[in-house]
């Protein structure tokens, strides 16, 4: 279980995140929504260890994280798919997923490379092709996969949905559902796609300038007409 306790973070004067407290439980997609620059992003690199909280813990199954560096929040067990699915294009997809487990042994690595597999068998079946030979939705598969590869005990998604079409973004936040209940991570989703990342989260998150307004089940913030119109514009 991720969780935090009065998280806040500046830049200089503005105040990006204020006494943020959020618990992500293992097993279920929790999904954090709400406008532009309403803290999501800045939440996503704050845990992953990118930035530094002004005050505030973050908890990982107990342990403060808070403070460390980004690569050992990694080998903790928190992994970051980053906005923008930051393959390298020149490498191969089993060189790209290879990366994101490089500092576990082999045998690990093997293993966590046949689950990616399992889960996503387009990227088997095109292991040795170059990472920029794939489609949008393809690249995704293969960021979360390579998160993946470090055996994470809780998954960050920053915008997964960004740039894809509406039919492969449902597939892709399906497996993220798949993914939560069957090997039972913590899974954090932030989006700007309300209505679908509501639909396979349980938990949702209202996030308004940097606050949390609401929180609660998935199912019961999606059917909150004013708190959509009033926070997430649809």
């Amino acid at each position: 279980m991720l969780h935090t306790e009065d998280l806040s973070v500046s830049y200089g004067a503005v105040q990006a995140l204020k006494s943020m407290n959020l618990t992500v439980p293992r097993g279920e997609v929790t999904a954090v929504i709400g406008a532009n620059g309403a803290g999501k992003s800045t939440l996503m690199r704050t845990l992953a260890g990118l930035v530094r909280p002004q005050t505030g813990q973050v908890l990982l199954d107990g342990v403060s994280i808070t403070g460390k560096k980004p690569e050992d929040i990694v080998r903790m067990g928190v992994a970051l798919v980053p906005e923008g699915r930051s393959t390298i294009p020149e490498l191969s997809l089993e060189e790209n997923l290879r990366l994101g487990g490089l500092w576990r042994d082999k045998a690990g690595r093997l293993e966590s490379q046949q689950k990616v597999f399992d889960l996503f068998p387009i990227l088997a079946e095109r292991k040795n092709m170059r990472a920029d030979t794939l489609s949008g939705g393809e690249r995704q598969q293969l960021a979360i996969g390579r998160a993946l590869m470090s055996d994470p005990r809780c998954l960050l998604l920053d915008e997964p949905s960004l740039g894809l079409a509406p039919l492969i973004v449902t597939q892709i936040l399906e497996l993220v559902s798949t993914l939560a209940k069957e090997t039972n991570i913590a899974i954090l989703l932030v989006e700007q796609n309300a209505v679908t990342a509501l639909r396979v989260a349980t938990t949702g998150v209202v996030l308004n300038l940097g606050e949390v307004v609401k929180s609660g089940p998935a199912q019961e913030i999606s059917s909150d007409e004013e708190l959509r119109h009033a926070y997430l514009g649809y």
